[in-house]
């Protein structure tokens, strides 16, 4: 808005009001209406490191998803014995059923009524129909061509990955659905293994990859830091040695891309807020501050 051109002989004060006849053009404005202008009065003052420790929920995601198509690919050559890989899901699995036990100090478990009988039980019986069901799940796709699983596969994996819970408070996320999308994908790589006691190994694997092993890394990165950051960098080592042995290129563009993911991406946004320039002033639309509650009781 311009300040128009007024006559010399106007000295009537302009007031910003709405209800009051001025000698002034509709759109005019004085000086004093920028005196209230403010910038960035909402900006958020990022620290590298703590960007780069926050991105640490994004390289554990990525590299849940790559050490899951690392271990597939194992089963599927033959280079993993599939009771090797439930042996070892299930010796973890108690290990971080005991370190997630230790950190929560029985507090949420006091607050859900939940017992450790009530979780021995939900354990069995989810592997007894998962195993029941394995021999439908290994021909449940027997009419769809590979390519089309692989597709589909990749779309599943690639929409866990948009939709998981990273911590922002985003219309996009949705833990539910990022977590159907990945036991879908494993339900479908699962049903191109050679035999149906593949099968229910790789989705056990896969409930405790993407359900299990997110709920111990948020209590690690909550209660204890250093621990996530230990874990974390040994996580990604594994994935990147894991993909090595499949394909050095392969694993030198991860490689890449978590550094840029870690390391590149924070350094911009550093960067970059020094070009944020939000705007405040008398434009913006009214805020009511008052507890209005009472009025709608």
């Amino acid at each position: 808005m311009l300040p128009a051109q007024l006559g010399p002989n106007t000295r009537q004060r302009w007031q910003k009001v709405l209800y009051k006849r001025q000698p002034f053009p509709d759109n005019y404005v004085d000086q004093s209406f920028l005196a209230q202008l403010c910038k960035n009065i909402h900006a958020r003052k990022y620290q590298y490191w703590a960007v780069v420790f926050e991105s640490g929920v994004v390289i554990q995601q990525l590299c849940s998803v790559c050490v899951f198509v690392v271990i597939w690919r194992y089963m599927d050559v033959g280079l993993l014995a599939p009771q090797w890989l439930f042996g070892a899901g299930l010796v973890f699995s108690l290990i971080g059923y005991v370190l997630f036990d230790a950190l929560d100090s029985g507090m949420g478990r006091n607050q859900s009524g939940q017992t450790r009988w009530a979780d021995l039980k939900n354990t069995v019986v989810f592997v007894a129909f998962t195993y029941g069901f394995s021999p439908v799940l290994k021909t449940l796709t027997e009419t769809i061509s590979t390519d089309t699983i692989y597709a589909m596969s990749f779309l599943m994996l690639l929409g866990h990955l948009i939709f998981y819970d990273y911590g922002a408070n985003a219309a996009i996320v949705s833990s539910t659905l990022s977590l159907n999308m990945a036991i879908f994908a494993s339900v479908c790589l699962a049903s191109r293994l050679p035999r149906s006691l593949h099968a229910f190994v790789m989705v056990t694997f896969a409930i405790q990859i993407f359900a299990l092993w997110p709920m111990l890394q948020k209590k690690l990165k909550a209660q204890t830091p250093r621990c996530y950051v230990v874990a974390t960098l040994l996580f990604a080592l594994s994935a990147l040695v894991g993909l090595l042995t499949i394909s050095s290129v392969g694993m030198v563009l991860f490689a890449l891309l978590l550094v840029s993911i870690s390391c590149l991406c924070p350094y911009c946004l550093i960067k970059l807020q020094l070009f944020k320039d939000n705007i405040h002033g008398p434009w913006d639309e009214a805020e009511i501050k008052e507890d209005l509650s009472k009025f709608l009781m």
